[in-house]
Parts: C-alpha cells; sequence; structure tokens
C-alpha cells in the first residue's frame, strides 16, 4: 500500500496518528472491542458444541476469530503506528471476516422457513442456504484476493488493483444480500398475513420432519421462531449497513476521507458486527434443534392435509 511510513504525523490538534490510517487507532476502544469479541466467540463455541450445530464453526466462529485477530492488529497499531504489518493484518482480517456470519444469516433463515413452511416462499429452505451461502463464498474469495494483493503490492497500482478487487468482492455480497432482504422480507409478509405463494399442502420437505408448526391458516408465529426472525432481521439490517459503509470506504480509495475517519468505521464496521455477533449469542440459531422451540406444533404422522 502506497503510504509513506518513514514517520509518524500529527492532526490539527498536536495529536499524534499513523501515517496508514491517518490517525492512531484508538487503544481503549480496540481493548474493549478486543474483549467482547473474545467472550462472543467463546461464547459461539461453547454454543456450537452444547447444541451440536457444527455449522456454526465455519462461520460465526470463524468470524469472529477474524475480528479478534483484526481488534489485536489494531491495538498494535495503537503503540507501534508504524507497524505497516499490524496495518496490512487488520485490514484484510476486518474486511473480509464478517463474510462467514453472513453466510451464518443465510443458513438460519433457511431453517426458519423450512418449519414456518415453504408455501410462503419463491424459492425452497434448502436453496436458501445454497444460493446464497455459495454466493457468499464467493465473496469471501474475491475479498480475499483482493486483500492478499493490497498486502503483498509494493506498487501503487497494484494495491489500487487490491482495493479495487475487494470492492468489487464487498459490492457482490452487498448484492446477494439485498436481494436476499427482498425474499425474506417477503417471505415474512406473507407468513405473516397468511398469504401463501404455492396451495395449502404440506410440502415435501416439511413432511420430512417429525414436526410441523402450528402454521396452518391463520395460526400466529410460535414465539420462539418470532424472536429467531426479529433477531435476523436486525442481524441482516447491521450487515448490510457495514456492507453499504465498506463500499464507500474502499470507492474512496486508501487516502479517502471515510477510511482515514476512525469514529465512521467504529460505529459502522466495529458496532454492527459485534452487534450481529452478540445478538446470535442470546437469540441462537441452535434454538431450532430443540424440542422446545416446536412449542405449539402438531406432530405428523403419516400424511397430513390443510
Amino acid at each position: 500500500m502506497s503510504v509513506n511510513a518513514t514517520l509518524s504525523d500529527h492532526d490539527a490538534y498536536g495529536r499524534l496518528t499513523s501515517p496508514f490510517y491517518g490517525y492512531l487507532p484508538a487503544g481503549g476502544v480496540n481493548e474493549l472491542f478486543l474483549s467482547l469479541f473474545v467472550i462472543s466467540t467463546a461464547s459461539h463455541l461453547a454454543q456450537a458444541v452444547r447444541s451440536r450445530n457444527w455449522w456454526l464453526l465455519p462461520t460465526v466462529f470463524l468470524a469472529g476469530s477474524g475480528e479478534i485477530i483484526g481488534c489485536i492488529a489494531r491495538m498494535l497499531s495503537h503503540y507501534r503506528p508504524l507497524d505497516r504489518n499490524a496495518y496490512l493484518i487488520q485490514t484484510v482480517t476486518l474486511i473480509v471476516s464478517p463474510t462467514p456470519l453472513i453466510g451464518a444469516l443465510f443458513i438460519t433463515f433457511g431453517r426458519i422457513s423450512t418449519h414456518l413452511g415453504r408455501r410462503y416462499s419463491r424459492v425452497s429452505p434448502r436453496l436458501y442456504s445454497r444460493i446464497f451461502f455459495t454466493a457468499d463464498f464467493i465473496a469471501l474469495l474475491i475479498q480475499s484476493v483482493g486483500g492478499g494483493l493490497a498486502a503483498t503490492s509494493g506498487t501503487v497500482e497494484g494495491s489500487n488493483r487490491g482495493s479495487n478487487i475487494m470492492l468489487g468482492g464487498i459490492v457482490f455480497q452487498l448484492v446477494s444480500l439485498s436481494v436476499f432482504c427482498i425474499l425474506m422480507g417477503e417471505y415474512l409478509f406473507r407468513r405473516t398475513h397468511d398469504k401463501p405463494i404455492t396451495p395449502s399442502v404440506v410440502d415435501a420437505e416439511a413432511s420430512t420432519d417429525k414436526f410441523m408448526l402450528s402454521s396452518r391458516e391463520g395460526s400466529p408465529i410460535p414465539k420462539p421462531l418470532m424472536h429467531l426472525a426479529v433477531a435476523l432481521c436486525v442481524e441482516t439490517a447491521c450487515l448490510y449497513i457495514r456492507a453499504i459503509y465498506r463500499t464507500v470506504e474502499l470507492a474512496g480509495g486508501w487516502n479517502g476521507q471515510v477510511i482515514r475517519t476512525q469514529y465512521l468505521f467504529i460505529i459502522f464496521d466495529g458496532v454492527m458486527v459485534l452487534t450481529t455477533m452478540a445478538l446470535l449469542n442470546i437469540v441462537h440459531p441452535g434454538r431450532l434443534s430443540q424440542p422446545e422451540i416446536m412449542s405449539g406444533a402438531v406432530a405428523l404422522e403419516s400424511k397430513v392435509s390443510v
């Protein structure tokens, strides 16, 4: 990355800044973020093991681990503002890490829609996970390639090329997340107002389960699933805001105003990702595999007609 790193700078108030960031990363703020991410990530590991939801390890746990590495790198930058490696590590990890977290939201919604009935959806529950998780993986690869190029390039052209590739990955992710939000919003609207897309019959996918939630005509969504759905909407909104911020940030270049403004990063990246991680701790998707989530459900014998 093309930044003059021969000496530290000072802002208009005489405060020390890093030539890489355009500011000095706040030590106390990053220590707080590090502590909270460690607590949340460790909790996710325990919750995944306890609930045997192993898919949470390469998604939520992986994302939290990346955030921890990024926070450590930013703390090092506070004490060593001329350390280029610390800057590069936090740049790549904090841009890429939330990507598997988004994948967890896709999988969670696919499972929620399985319980609530696929007749309200334009896409089958399994396809939600497959299509959008694949798109998320592609976005991760693009961002990783761009981050690696930006980190290893010693020229302005190479650094900018890497930045543009990362920007392409973020934009691709933003588009897929937008489509997901539209489909999820339509599904929840149709389920809440009981406006199925397909005829009101028990779908084959749901009938393979032992239970089907009482999603008969006019029935309310059970509270545990309603809590999961509301939390999922908030989590998606947080990561959507974060994706918009990162798009604007990278579009402005390494010396742009947005990327060199610390409070914007704290609010629109750190807080958004931490809020998502914490909500997933509190309203954990592992509930979907617990018997009590079936409160208000009816057992499927051999075949049920609605």
